[in-house]
């Protein structure tokens, strides 16, 4: 009997022990995982500077080569992090992808955009921001985009890493920016250009979830809304994603295919019309399938949206890839070619093996980094289901289309998430129309406190203020990081 109790201690002891170890291990993970991610992204870092060195040497031009493209992997990584969260959140927080399954699309589409489609020829100073000729020197010029990269990835690094949503290409501009001024003083600077990008950060939200809301309150009216919620999704949906499909067949002709054939804003609208007309036949005998025996309820409504879903997710990466790209890759790009031939003035394009590094990049950085921001535009901003995302996909497209009709300079990022932010805000207005209309209807039904209506937002706040006063920011932070990382540059070389 007392062996068999002592054997009962000793095995509770044993629990006890292995608990510990389990909780040590779990700790472990926790403290490693960030580790781990760090540890690939420097690895990255490494062999992108290894890369350069075998094009071009440890001669002095050559390191500044090696160094600039330990910069560009490093930008790209963190454009990874941050930027591909708007492609893939909506897709994930709606259930329709899993978070693996969201970055596996997102690496290989972003890849293929960047490979594929990326690396039309870049001004030597992003967006035109500052005359080249203000430079003086073509060591200065390295110098200033130096300066521009390194800022840049510090400003979206330091976003991701408080978890807003922000605009790499804004973040270039500042960084160009910032250093501009630094390297010629403010006369240097094109202030129209910035007015317009400044004006954007406006133009960009607010077309995105005018557009976005616009959809959601189609949808709503016309099929969830319906007595017959299926026979109204036979009769809307096929047209919805014939709307898609023009949308990203123009989109992708504009934007995302300029290195291949260019293609003027007539003949993309033609090519979108097109394309939705046939996506809107072959959809209908699709979706009259797909409904059979579905019940007449929402739930039901989800199943038909979520390979359109799927689909305007992989192509967003798609077209991302081919335009955002530049951001990670346009200042080496340029450094390349300035520390090649000393030629600072004109258009440069972008070599392949500086288009490896920005592609892989932002893979790398998307895998190790990206969930916290494709969770936080997914899910933590306002609820999503694939109704609602889809028609924050949509909207990506056709605000994009739309910028380029007016010429305007618009961010993808403010597009999607400013997207995400008007389903969420127009959810809040309807579900207070629909609460005020049925309070008319039955004015005995007891009323929420004010308190307890301001907790049942859609949209949370924390999150709004967060992600507003970033953008709002992301411009002057990037100029004022690159001005002070130029002047140490050059006071060092100097």
């Amino acid at each position: 009997m007392t062996d068999e109790s002592g054997d009962a201690r000793h095995l509770e002891t044993l629990d006890r022990d292995l608990a510990r170890f389990s909780n040590l291990e779990t700790a472990t993970n926790m403290v490693a995982r960030p580790m781990v991610g760090i540890g690939i992204s420097f690895l990255f870092i490494m062999l992108a500077g290894l890369t350069a060195s075998l094009f071009f040497g440890l001669t002095n031009n050559g390191i500044i080569v090696v160094v600039a493209a330990c910069l560009g992997a490093y930008m790209a990584l963190n454009i990874g992090a941050n930027d591909v969260a708007n492609n893939m959140g909506p897709a994930v927080g709606a259930n329709a992808l899993s978070m693996g399954a969201a970055i596996a699309i997102a690496v290989i589409f972003e890849s293929a955009g960047a490979l594929i489609a990326g690396g039309d020829v870049v001004s030597t100073i992003a967006k035109g921001i500052i005359a080249p000729e203000s430079m003086g020197t073509s060591a200065t010029f390295v110098w200033a985009m130096m300066a521009a990269l390194l800022s840049a990835a510090l400003w979206v690094n330091i976003a991701t890493w408080i978890g807003a949503p922000v605009s790499t290409t804004h973040s270039v501009v500042g960084g160009v920016m910032g250093a501009g001024i630094a390297a010629a003083g403010f006369a240097a600077v094109s202030w129209p250009t910035m007015g317009t990008i400044a004006a954007s950060w406006v133009i960009s939200p607010v077309l995105g979830g005018v557009i976005a809301a616009a959809f959601l309150a189609l949808i709503k009216s016309r099929i969830i809304y319906r007595e017959d919620k299926i026979a109204a999704a036979r009769t809307w949906v096929p047209i919805l994603v014939g709307i898609m499909a023009g949308a990203f067949a123009a989109y992708l002709a504009l934007k995302g295919l300029k290195k291949i054939i260019k293609i003027d804003m007539p003949t993309a609208l033609i090519i979108g019309a097109i394309m939705g007309a046939a996506i809107w036949a072959v959809m209908i005998p699709v979706i009259r399938k797909q409904s059979e025996g579905l019940e007449n309820r929402n739930k039901s409504l989800k199943v038909l949206f979520g390979i359109p879903l799927v689909v305007s997710a992989a192509l967003l990466s798609f077209a991302h890839g081919a335009n955002d790209v530049a951001n990670a890759v346009g200042p080496l790009a340029a450094i390349v070619q300035a520390s090649q031939s000393g030629d600072f003035t004109q258009a440069v394009s972008i070599p392949f093996w500086v288009m490896i590094i920005g592609a892989f990049g932002i893979s790398f950085g998307l895998f190790l980094f990206g969930p916290k921001l494709i969770r936080m535009v997914g899910s933590q901003i306002t609820k999503l289901n694939p109704m609602r995302a889809y028609c924050v996909a949509l909207s990506a497209a056709i605000t994009v289309i739309i910028a380029s009709w007016l010429g305007l300079p618009v961010s993808s990022t403010h597009i999607a998430v400013g997207a995400v932010f008007g389903v969420g805000f127009f959810r809040e207005w309807d579900a207070e129309r629909r609460i005020k209309k049925a309070r008319l209807a039955m004015p005995d039904r007891p009323q929420y406190a004010p308190e307890e209506r301001r907790r049942r937002k859609l949209v949370r706040r924390s999150h709004f203020m967060t992600i507003i006063a970033a953008w709002l920011i992301t411009v002057p932070a990037a100029a004022v990081l690159s001005g002070g990382i130029f002047f140490l540059i050059n006071t060092a070389m100097g």
